[in-house]
């Protein structure tokens, strides 16, 4: 039976203690900026980071000068509101309930007032008061939550999206009411259309701003939803209920570590365990994104979640709740979509000083066109212009929405991103160096050939004296639990043969075993325990040398009687591992503490061509800072203790998910699957998402940069500069989402 383990590493914590607080009523990225100046203002505060895609701020922090209540009191201070913790899995929150009714509203009351604006045979005398009727409910009840979130920053002192947008709508329904208690009901049509010195009526441009406004962000909080989907299914997949052996049912919380439960074919395993009675075959894909069944058995462990597909096991609980290898897979995707990569602290940083900016340059705006000559109503227009369409929010969604869309489509994969700033390592990388044993290899020995001394001239026959040769060594190594010993065992078994039960058996320690079978005295274990031999094995002794096998004899009446040839067995996908690295433009290095001869055949098998053997564990972190010292970016790729300080040095370290935990503490990425393949999967997802990111940035910048100067200079009226504001936020986040159809490189 194979086993299935999954061990993931706990992510080393900062200094301090860290929470997680969920933040309402942000709406740009500027108010995360304010609430991040906010939080670290506080004393005590080591670090603070909000994230605007997940409406979250995490802070480390000196509890013996800060608590929640200081922490909370700074995120009112500032404006906004400290929900209740989340549960597993909301880090993403669905549309707001209210967002909807106020669309509906709006869009009711907006499509019959532009059309009474901009069409002349539908105006009547005293069709301005009609125009109010219908645009002040607009105003004041649709775009409601954007002034009270405008006199909550102006109240703190600062300047969000929100400002903007209430400045601009308030603005352009005072001037229509002036402009209408002026002309008697009978004023000019809209600014649109006129660009005389008499005030216009501006209602439907300020309904259409915040009909636009509001839609855009009711498809902004529909695709942020999508974002956080695969995050919501990961904790999903869990089972709700155990079984136990006496027939009861429980919630699953109220299972604890020692229960024995039932697991029935098509049923999920309700929690990690062991197995303590019957064999089936586990569906892991939830876990490694394999497809693959993994057989299960007595004394095998079993990750909560996955699916049982045959056989009915009985499973003891060893992990509950928040130490199962679901939910510590869950708190590492959700430390990483809560994580800032350097690219987007710039994005704050400008987010944070951007709406003071463009206020700065409306109020320039409107006295430029007024001391160059232009009319009231162009100047007004063009101020109203610049206020909405400089929106900060695709600045600020940029980078956390294309983080949680890759870290989650990463997680279906079975690759664990640690944070952002792990993905701005990725793009450099062009050195991979491989740990030999368990990451090329499987780590398990395997029987690769059995050889008797004499060669028999009929195939037949010599397969039938290989046969009897594996059934004596494995009835003499079955009470062993050697990994060789095992390992013939394993193919004694596997090929049906019935073992025998040695008498007289004795364990030699460090020599070999002897015991009688059918009245023969059998031994088994080095060439001179087993009496010598003089010569027919040296094809195997050869082959043994090349691959840096072990070879165990078999003799009786003082005489070899032949050998097994035992060694550690390349993974099947090693060989396209390597294959993807390469294609993906990366150097491969194979880095070992074996021998030079198993390491040249293991790198030979798999098509590497540097090796460089005979390694010790601190010897391998001096290969990695040799190669750095040479201007090469290096990923490290391993599983073992002995890896640990590599995958430290490396400027990316990728741990294998079935291996130490201190390996997978010291790495950024782990392949909870043990299959290398991830490693180049890894790499190009990394990439994918840092190349989204760049693309989503390039465009908020461009798109402010180039709209601003339009909107100032009167080219973009106020209403299509709403709707190009609110499509730059929704492409962002939808450039995002592409990456959820990101396919393993296979």
């Amino acid at each position: 039976m194979s086993t299935t383990s999954v061990q993931l590493g706990r992510i080393p914590e900062p200094q301090g203690d860290r929470m997680d607080l969920s933040i309402e009523g942000m709406t740009c990225g500027a108010c995360a900026a304010s609430v991040e100046r906010g939080l670290s203002a506080v004393s005590g505060v080591a670090s603070a980071h909000v994230n605007f895609a997940t409406e979250r701020a995490t802070v480390i922090f000196d509890p013996a000068r800060a608590d929640r209540e200081m922490l909370v009191a700074a995120v009112v201070a500032a404006g906004y509101r400290v929900s209740a913790p989340s549960q597993p899995g909301e880090t993403v929150k669905p549309p707001d309930a209210s967002v909807t009714p106020r669309l509906l509203v709006s869009l009711i009351l907006t499509v019959p007032l532009v059309l009474l604006s901009m069409v002349p045979a539908l105006q009547f005398d005293g069709w301005g008061w009609l125009a109010f009727a219908l645009a002040t409910p607009v105003w004041a009840w649709c775009a409601w939550p954007f002034h009270t979130a405008a006199i909550r920053s102006l109240r703190h002192r600062a300047a969000t999206m929100d400002t903007l947008v209430s400045l601009g709508i308030t603005a352009a329904w005072l001037w229509s009411v002036v402009a209408l208690l002026q002309g008697g009901g009978d004023a000019p049509m809209n600014g649109m259309s006129h660009s005389g010195s008499e005030p216009s009526l501006y209602f439907e441009t300020g309904a259409v701003i915040v009909t636009l406004v509001v839609l855009g962000r009711w498809f902004e909080r529909r695709a942020r939803n999508r974002a956080g989907d695969s995050l919501r299914a990961l904790f999903a997949l869990g089972a709700r209920t155990a079984y136990l052996e006496d027939g009861s049912e429980i919630p699953i919380e109220d299972l604890q570590v020692g229960d024995r439960f039932v697991v029935r074919p098509g049923e999920r395993v309700a929690t990690d365990g062991v197995v303590v009675e019957g064999a089936s075959a586990l569906d892991v894909s939830m876990l490694t994104g394999e497809p693959i069944p993994v057989e299960v058995g007595i004394g095998d462990s079993v990750v909560g979640a996955t699916i049982n597909t045959t056989g009915r096991l009985v499973v003891r609980a060893t992990h509950v709740g928040s130490d199962t290898a679901l939910a510590q897979i869950a708190r590492l995707v959700e430390e990483a979509q809560g994580s800032k990569a350097e690219i987007q602290r710039l994005a704050d940083r400008v987010s944070g000083v951007f709406v003071p900016i463009v206020l700065l340059i409306s109020v320039a705006t409107l006295l430029g066109w007024l001391l160059l000559g232009g009319s009231s109503n162009e100047a007004f227009t063009a101020a109203v212009a610049v206020l909405i369409i400089a929106c900060p929010c695709a600045l600020g969604l940029a980078t956390p929405t294309a983080i949680m869309v890759g870290t989650g489509r990463g997680a279906e994969l079975g690759i664990l991103i640690k944070g952002g700033e792990v993905l701005e390592r990725t793009r450099e990388i062009d050195t991979a160096i491989l740990d030999k044993t368990g990451t090329i290899t499987t780590g398990k020995m395997r029987l690769v050939s059995v050889s008797t001394i004499s060669r028999l001239p009929d195939e037949r026959e010599q397969s039938r004296a290989n046969d009897e040769l594996l059934r004596l060594a494995a009835s003499l190594e079955a009470a062993s639990e050697h990994p060789i010993a095992r390992a013939i065992t394993n193919a004694a078994r596997e090929k049906g043969f019935e073992l025998t039960t040695p008498t007289d058996f004795l364990n030699e320690a460090g020599v070999g075993v002897v015991g009688k079978i059918d009245g023969r005295e059998i031994k088994v274990g080095r060439a001179e325990w087993c009496g010598g031999f003089s010569g027919g094995l040296d094809d195997v002794i050869s082959d043994a040398e090349t691959r840096g096998a072990s070879i165990i004899y078999l003799g009786w009446e003082d005489s070899v009687q032949g050998a097994l040839l035992v060694s550690d067995t390349v993974k099947e996908t090693a060989v396209d591992a390597v294959d993807a690295l390469k294609r993906l433009g990366i150097s491969v290095v194979m880095v070992t503490g074996d021998s030079e001869a198993a390491a040249q055949w293991v790198a030979k098998s798999v098509g590497i061509d540097t090796v460089i053997a005979g390694v010790l564990p601190a010897g391998k972190a001096e290969v990695v800072r040799a190669l750095q010292n040479d201007g090469h970016i290096v990923a490290v790729i391993g599983d073992g203790i002995n890896d640990a300080p590599a995958l430290a040095q490396a400027d990316l370290g990728i741990a294998i998910g079935t291996g130490a935990d201190v390996a997978l503490e010291a790495s950024d990425l782990t392949l909870v699957s043990g299959d290398p393949r991830g490693a180049a999967d890894a790499i190009e997802l990394s990439r994918r998402t840092l190349s989204t990111i760049k693309a989503s940035l390039f465009w908020a910048f461009a798109y402010n940069a180039a709209a601003i100067p339009l909107a100032a200079a009167g080219i973009l009226n106020p209403a299509i500069a709403a709707a190009t504001m609110a499509f730059s936020s929704v492409f962002v986040v939808s450039n995002s989402l592409r990456l959820r159809r990101f396919k393993p490189l296979r």
